[in-house]
């Protein structure tokens, strides 16, 4: 059963064409992460969703319904978790959760819900006493707190500390156990693919490419070895240097060496040959299978490596 279908929407603004004709669908109980750039139509597309803005054309159905009409039996079916959710600095947490969970009539209860986020030792603190991750857990409460159907997360896990960050994985984890479907917009790259059922990847207002982690990471073929360039070797000399061991497709960042190699052992073999011979160290030689990130830069392109992207996609080590 599909909770979210959209069918070849599109939104524009003046002469912008913000989404340009995307589709696609998000089935019940599904943890669907939709991956895109400052500019790709992320947000736009997500606030549709919501129910947040109108579009200029297509279809849009979230459980059963138009969410631009807005009901109140539609509100009470969503949880929504914005990068910031603005509640006043002088509610405690407490109190913020008692007031966003009396809208809705299949609540969590209060101990619930500070379980579930880590944040029993803060229920009377002030929000404005908060850190940067504590008040997102506390965004991440008024989404869940109502038990919603459907869960938008917008960068839910921004200025967690990797603890904090793991924890909330198992939450939205067992969410999607619980049957909760789960709309997730994420920058960290290893968020998506540790969580993902299925993503979406947006560049530029269209859907380039959608299916699970898998199967996105199989279009990458081969592993991928990584190193810093050694000091006796010029950036402008790197390509003609390792050309005849790692073909004429590796990338350059600063010193650093990438190159997806379909035989790893033999070109490991030939590189680590050719640094004996030079008497050199290859610093930070990494050998790895493709990640998502791999995929996801292959295919946003420009769109990734541009100016106005957030901050670029990261990945948490």
């Amino acid at each position: 059963m599909a909770v979210i279908e959209v069918r070849d929407l599109h939104k524009r603004y003046g002469d912008t064409h913000a989404v340009d004709g995307v589709s696609f669908e998000v089935r019940e109980g599904e943890v669907y992460a939709l991956l895109g750039a400052n500019g790709a139509g992320k947000s736009t597309t997500v606030e549709i969703l919501e129910g947040h803005r109108s579009a200029t054309s297509g279809e849009v159905r979230v459980l059963g319904a138009d969410p631009h009409e807005g009901s109140r039996a539609f509100r009470d079916r969503i949880g929504i978790v914005l990068q910031s959710s603005g509640v006043e600095n002088e509610f405690t947490v407490r109190e913020a959760i008692e007031l966003y969970g009396g809208a809705y009539r299949r609540r969590r209860s209060l101990d619930e819900v500070i379980g579930l986020v880590g944040l029993e030792e803060k229920v009377d603190a002030r929000i404005g006493s908060l850190s940067g991750g504590q008040r997102r857990r506390v965004d991440l409460a008024l989404g869940i707190v109502g038990t919603p159907e459907l869960l938008f997360l917008d960068e839910p896990t921004t200025g967690f500390d990797p603890a904090a960050r793991r924890r909330s994985w198992d939450l939205v984890e067992s969410l999607g156990a619980g049957g909760t479907t789960v709309l997730l917009t994420t920058h960290y790259l290893d968020e998506a693919e540790h969580l993902a059922d299925r993503v979406g990847v947006l560049s530029r207002g269209r859907l380039i490419a959608e299916g699970t982690p898998s199967e996105l990471i199989n279009r990458v073929s081969g592993t991928i070895v990584s190193f810093m360039l050694p000091d006796t070797v010029e950036v402008s000399d790197a390509a003609t240097e390792f050309a005849g061991i790692l073909g004429t497709n590796l990338r350059l960042a600063g010193r650093l060496v990438e190159a997806t190699i379909d035989r790893p052992t033999h070109a490991v073999h030939q590189l680590t040959r050719w640094a004996l011979d030079a008497d050199v160290e290859l610093d930070s030689l990494t050998v790895k299978r493709a990640s998502l990130e791999d995929v996801y830069l292959q295919l946003a392109g420009d769109d990734a490596d541009s100016d106005d992207a957030d901050a670029s996609m990261q990945v948490e080590s």
